[in-house]
């Protein structure tokens, strides 16, 4: 039989998981009586921890949440999880958890165990973290909060909204979702004003408060979450190109996802894609493992590049002597 301290640690581990125990079931569990199960749930809900009871024939004890945060248990696996997180949230991109996720990084590094506190320095010192000035636009931690509470209540946000070439508008939108791509965070939203979906880089817009009256929620299309995609990711592209691929679209598609690019339908056996990159190196060479022909217009500097890669492979094939 367990010692009671141990006991109780065990019978809240058990009451963390996602699920409603019975007296037998737990009793089962930690090798007890039914009654020394309801006289350590009673020690927890002194200690703090909200276990909620029901009674009947299906009745049984969970956790729930209570107004103070109370001391949790994690496993091996979990803990190292919530330490990576948490270093990696105190050097991200949204402003204001930095502090926080440090303090909380501290607590929980304190306690670790040995074995995995070796896990996590060594994923500390091998991992190569990217200068703070090339993560990209960061966001605020208030007003992503703001944003969610907003899509949450089904209330209508208004926000001032810098575009990306510099101009300032006033919009007032139907928020629905937060999207995190990359190091960028979006709004996807209802534009009240163009009466269309809109994608918004969060990091260019300040929300107006307070927010506006509550909106009946609508159907999310398809097509738009496809926009979505498209949108994001074209707009961290430095590089664009438009592509003739000598297949049918739906083959195409089976071999990328929508974040790669636009897809347009010519014919049968050809169709347009409008995609992009970060460098122009990197665009001729996902072009080449799209495992079908194509025919590059457009920019000029991928045509010229394309064709001193093909040269250079061309170079690289050819058998020659030794010496």
């Amino acid at each position: 039989m367990l010692e009671t301290s141990a006991r109780l640690l065990r019978l809240l581990s058990l009451l963390q998981t996602p699920r409603e125990w019975t007296g037998t079931e737990l009793a089962d569990r930690l090798s007890v009586s039914t009654r020394t199960v309801r006289n350590d749930v009673d020690r927890l809900r002194s200690l703090g921890y909200p276990v909620h009871g029901t009674r009947g024939a299906v009745g049984g004890y969970r956790l729930g949440a209570g107004a103070a945060l109370p001391p949790l248990l994690l496993d091996d696996e979990e803990a190292v999880a919530v330490t990576i997180g948490l270093r990696t949230a105190a050097g991200g991109t949204i402003t204001g958890v930095e502090e926080t996720a440090l303090r909380a990084l501290a607590k929980l590094e304190q306690v670790l165990p040995t074995r995995l506190r070796r896990r996590v320095n060594a994923l500390q010192r091998y991992a190569v973290a990217v200068p703070r000035d090339d993560l990209g636009p960061r966001v605020d931690a208030d007003t992503l909060s703001a944003i969610a509470a907003a899509c949450r209540d089904h209330e209508r946000l208004r926000f001032d909204y810098r575009s990306h070439d510099g101009s300032q508008s006033r919009r007032e939108v139907e928020p629905y979702q937060l999207v995190n791509w990359g190091r960028r965070w979006y709004l996807v939203a209802y534009d009240i004003d163009r009466a269309d979906w809109r994608t918004f880089r969060v990091d260019r817009l300040s929300p107006r408060t307070p927010t506006g009256p509550r909106f009946t929620p609508r159907d999310l299309p398809e097509e738009a979450i496809d926009q979505v995609r498209r949108g994001v990711s074209s707009t961290a592209w430095r590089h664009r190109a438009r592509v003739v691929v000598h297949a049918p679209a739906e083959q195409l598609a089976e071999r990328i996802n929508a974040a790669i690019g636009t897809i347009t339908p010519v014919d049968n056996t050809q169709c347009l894609l409008d995609t992009g990159a970060d460098n122009i190196e990197a665009l001729a060479v996902h072009l080449g493992l799209l495992g079908i022909d194509f025919t590059v217009t457009e920019p000029a500097e991928l045509v010229e590049l394309v064709r001193e890669l093909a040269d250079r492979y061309h170079r690289a094939a050819e058998t020659r002597p030794p010496g």
